[in-house]
């Protein structure tokens, strides 16, 4: 065995990951145990109890829950993987509830409750940039709900009129006589009260605590260990599970050599299931190298002789023939026949991983009447439903213990590894904990769709864009999640950004055609405008350029909307956009609306003799329409634009013989430090009725205000990602 083997051994028998990293890095090395402090280990005991009592004693409805010193406990519904969603949504309920912040602490909603309770917590989905975008209302009401009842139990308690009371800081308070009383004291009463109407809530106007840049709540439980992630589970009698899938999508198990691994220690059992292998041992790293050890062979079937090669004809072709029509303003052909010339250019994406840095897993404990989960999941009642179908149960006898997600970008809305957890907890009998390894996930994810776009124009007299016909090619994510019927032939994701761009274009047709291989693709970070931006971004540059215009006016002039104008200009000016620069940089803009939110960027890029690009300094502007913490909104602005940036710069999946040819982080680069730009973020809020999502519009426009940026300092234009494939020299 290695040294490094031994080390790993030992954070089997006994140490957590966290424990394993704090010993690693003192200055001597070694296992320094008295590195953990006992606040550190009270936090890891902590970790282990996922969830509070449901006590309807002083539970004011489902959303909240008041203890006897002042503590109000929030339920928040909807997954943290980093976007802030459990600061945001207690900040919401705070803000009506009148409550003192630094009492505030936040408990993901419970699956099994809102079975129970038809939907209580509502869809408890996080994806599309939903957190703050389509809860808002509901908590704001629920606070506002809570903050009257508690008013209403000290006047009762007074023998005074409720109007005479005010909420303050945790406290209500009778001014006319200087009486105060906690809410701790009042929240058993305050439960029992039914209110004849529920309040109004508070208009963006009179906020206090929204629009605040307050700490987040999970910070502190990150930085001393006690944020408890999917993958930190562990149960008594608990059983790890390595496992491998057949590396052509669709193929199968077939004979499997278990004779290599007869002699090793701690081998429980080897599982096959129908497309895969799992090896069970009572410690992950010796599961994971008997797995390694095994001769498998695989029944491929059909689809191992397929490429990217052949995708990407599959998908230029298709560009050729019959499109199903999304939008059609005008008469796009007449205009084109009529025009002094046409301008046309093709452009193509490749797949691309998800890649969250915790890879897939899941830990379940199956008994006859109950199956526990610990999981991080983006879907809560997906996952639930997942688990009923491969364990039998009923819905109500499933209890998901949802975790800090490392990481899902859409990833984690389908748990694939769940199915695979259960079905191997039937066979061993034990609570059973499954990690993914990095190669499994990097080569069984659910990718963001290969695609191409072909765009044909034409420009009036005065330059102005008259005419614009777009065919795109695309996958169905419907389709492959197994949904045979997408209306029409038409997909939202397929066409955003394209038939529902705010571009005033007199005569407009965008056709799409759907077209699915074995490759499963699935919702990635800002979803179809990760790839539509890019297309019609960059052609909108093309055009610009063919009408002698500056990029920033040529777009000013067809858009109409003080939302988009207010993110173009504050762009111009904080860019600098007009000031020049050296040779060999350029400036690249892109705007694009994702999500209910306008997110547009300004890049500054070098471009190296030798044809290396290094972005230099991102400008972003955002319009959300309300910024619950603002903070929170230029934190997720910079992750988006690191997170496309890596994809514009490198990312690529691609396909040999059925199979994902990338398995790691050393052939799927993502954006190191020092390469990371100088980012700045502004807020630029229309308000009004619109609560725009801020998880994925700062994904969208960084391919194409980079690829912008390149022609800018080149005159070389990159049609097809990833750009270290441009060939800029």
């Amino acid at each position: 065995m290695s040294r490094l083997d031994r080390i790993i051994d030992s954070h089997d028998r006994g140490f957590t990951r966290r424990q394993f990293v704090v010993t690693a890095l003192t200055a001597a090395g070694g296992l320094a145990i008295s590195a953990l402090t006992p606040e550190l280990a009270r936090a890891f005991a902590l970790s282990e109890r996922p969830w509070s009592p449901e006590d309807p004693s002083n539970e004011l409805s489902p959303w909240i829950i008041i203890a006897s010193d002042n503590t109000v406990t929030i339920r928040i519904p909807h997954a943290e993987m980093g976007q802030g969603a459990a600061t945001a949504l207690p900040m919401i309920v705070a803000e009506e509830l009148e409550c003192d912040w630094s009492q505030i602490r936040g408990e993901f909603a419970s699956g099994n409750r809102n079975v129970r309770d038809k939907g209580v917590y509502k869809d408890m989905a996080t994806s599309g940039s939903r957190g703050v975008r389509t809860s808002w209302q509901y908590l704001q009401q629920a606070g506002a709900s809570a903050r009257v009842r508690l008013i209403e139990a000290a006047a009762k308690r007074w023998g005074v009129a409720a109007a005479d009371c005010v909420a303050r800081q945790g406290r209500i308070v009778h001014p006319a006589s200087n009486r105060s009383l906690e809410y701790g004291v009042l929240a058993t009463d305050a439960a029992a009260i039914t209110l004849a109407a529920e309040p109004a809530i508070k208009t963006p106007d009179q906020y206090k605590l929204i629009g605040t840049s307050v700490p987040r709540l999970d910070t502190p439980l990150k930085i001393n260990g006690s944020a408890q992630f999917g993958i930190d589970t562990r149960l008594p009698g608990m059983v790890y599970a390595a496992i491998a899938a057949c590396p052509v999508f669709g193929g199968k198990l077939g004979k499997v050599d278990e004779s290599a691994i007869a002699s090793m220690r701690g081998i429980e059992r080897i599982v096959k299931l129908e497309d895969a292998i799992a090896v069970v041992a009572d410690r992950y790293w010796r599961a994971k190298r008997a797995l390694l050890a095994l001769k498998i062979e695989w029944d491929v079937g059909a689809s191992g002789n397929t490429s990217s090669a052949e995708y990407t004809k599959l998908y230029r072709d298709t560009l050729n023939g019959p499109m199903v029509t999304a939008r059609n303003d005008g008469d796009v052909d007449d205009v084109l026949a009529k025009g002094s010339k046409v301008f046309e250019a093709t452009y193509e994406v490749p797949h691309l991983a998800h890649a969250p840095m915790e890879p897939m897993n899941a830990t379940v404990h199956l008994q006859p009447e109950r199956l526990d989960i610990w999981i991080g999941t983006q879907h809560v009642m997906s996952a639930i439903g997942l688990a009923a179908a491969a364990s039998g149960l009923r819905q109500d006898q499933i209890y998901l213990h949802n975790a800090y997600l490392g990481g899902g970008f859409g990833r984690r809305g389908t748990n694939d590894e769940l199915p695979q957890a259960i079905r191997v907890a039937k066979v061993v009998g034990k609570p059973v904990k499954l990690v993914w390894t990095r190669e499994e996930d990097m080569q069984h994810d659910r990718y963001r769709p290969q695609a191409a776009a072909r765009f044909r124009s034409t420009l009036g007299a005065d330059g102005k864009l008259v005419g614009l016909d777009v065919r795109v090619a695309v996958p169905s994510l419907l389709r492959s999640h197994g949904f045979s019927k997408v209306e029409n032939g038409i997909e939202p994701m397929a066409v955003e950004c394209l038939s529902t761009t705010s571009y005033r274009i007199p005569n407009l047709r965008v056709g799409v055609m759907l077209k699915n291989t074995h490759v499963p693709v699935s919702f990635w970070r800002s979803v179809g405008a990760s790839q539509n931006a890019f297309f019609i971004e960059s052609f909108i540059d093309e055009l610009a350029l063919a009408a002698q215009q500056d990029p920033y006016q040529f777009r000013r002039a067809m858009l109409d909307r003080p939302d988009f104008l207010g993110v173009l200009d504050t762009l111009a000016e904080k860019s600098g956009w007009r000031e020049p620069l050296p040779a060999g940089r350029g400036r690249g803009m892109a705007i694009v609306e994702c999500y209910n939110s306008i997110s547009g960027q300004v890049a500054e890029v070098t471009v190296s003799p030798k044809g290396d690009v290094k972005v230099d300094r991102v400008v972003a502007a955002v319009d959300c329409g309300h910024a619950v913490n603002p903070k929170i909104i230029e934190a997720q602005m910079e992750g988006g634009i690191i997170y496309g940036l890596s994809a514009a710069l490198y990312g690529e999946i691609t396909i040999k013989d059925g199979r994902v040819e990338q398995s790691n982080f050393d052939t799927y680069e993502v954006v190191r430090l020092d390469q990371a730009p100088k980012i700045e973020v502004y807020v630029a809020l229309s308000g009004g009725k619109k609560w725009g999502g801020i998880g994925e519009p700062g994904t969208a426009p960084i391919a194409p205000a980079v690829a912008n940026a390149i022609f800018a300092a080149t005159g070389k234009r990159v049609r097809s990602l990833p750009l270290r494939n441009a060939g800029l020299v």
